[in-house]
């Protein structure tokens, strides 16, 4: 009797520390990604080159693309033709779990293109529909930088 008592004393506060836990949180994106940009440079010309410079080079603004949970947009920095930055300009983020998902994905599709040197990456696994809208805007941009 007295182990039964024990064993449900044990397991009543166990469940009460566990509910009392707060769930973990994921951090933001960094650069505040958002859903509408306050300004919109147009998605077919470059936004950053200047007279004389290699073809390839400059920022080129992707087509946005919608997903089914949200819009994804990027914009590629190159350099002769090399990419040497992405930037994310709109993704999914209507509620905490479109959060922890960009968070989680956005950095890695970046790296995996800066990789790559491509839109030619894997999606990353639970963020298929966003991996998609990354890599679709991400083409556009390199396509009007004809690289």
């Amino acid at each position: 009797m007295r182990r039964a008592v024990l064993a449900s004393t044990g397991i009543s506060a166990l469940i009460v520390t566990l509910l009392a836990l707060k769930p973990h949180q994921f951090p933001t994106l960094a650069g505040g990604v958002t859903r509408t940009p306050t300004t919109s440079p147009s998605p077919h010309t470059p936004t950053d080159t200047s007279s004389g410079a290699p073809a390839g080079t400059g920022t080129f603004t992707g087509d946005p693309v919608d997903t089914q949970y949200g819009t994804v947009q990027v914009a590629a920095t190159l350099r002769a033709g090399k990419i040497t930055a992405v930037k994310v300009l709109q993704a999914p983020n209507q509620n905490g779990r479109d959060q922890q998902i960009a968070a989680y994905a956005l950095p890695r599709l970046t790296q995996e293109a800066i990789d790559a040197q491509g839109a030619h990456v894997d999606a990353v696994s639970g963020a298929s529909y966003t991996s998609q809208g990354y890599i679709q805007s991400l083409q556009s941009a390199l396509d009007q930088a004809h690289v």
